[in-house]
């Protein structure tokens, strides 16, 4: 998972396309980007990510001097099973929202 946050940080979207481990999610999670790994036993395990990017003002103001990989939270799965909304809602969006109400941004580097 690191190196593929390590990637798209090298090259970050729209440049770096992906190939199935970084994707922009749709939906109620619009906004956010998932980065995905098949572990052992082929538990799928995810990170949900919010790109911090913008004017250099706007980015000021949330304590960025450049765009950042916002890591929201992870959660994992067996294969073949959907996270439902109300996981997305407790387990992400409610820490996003927290997150995205502070200024500047509360960040662990």
């Amino acid at each position: 998972m690191l190196a593929v946050l390590e990637a798209v940080r090298r090259a970050p979207p729209p440049a770096f396309s992906g190939g199935g481990k970084w994707e922009a999610m749709h939906g109620t999670m619009g906004g956010y980007y998932e980065i995905r790994v098949t572990g052992p036993g082929r538990r799928q395990y995810r990170l949900f990510c919010r790109l911090e990017n913008g004017a250099l003002e706007e980015l000021a103001e949330r304590g960025f001097v450049e765009p950042q990989i916002a890591v929201i939270n992870g959660m994992d799965k067996p294969v073949g099973q959907l996270f439902s909304d109300a996981d997305y809602r407790r387990q992400v969006r409610r820490l996003a929202d927290d997150y995205l109400s502070t200024f500047p941004r509360r960040i662990a580097a």
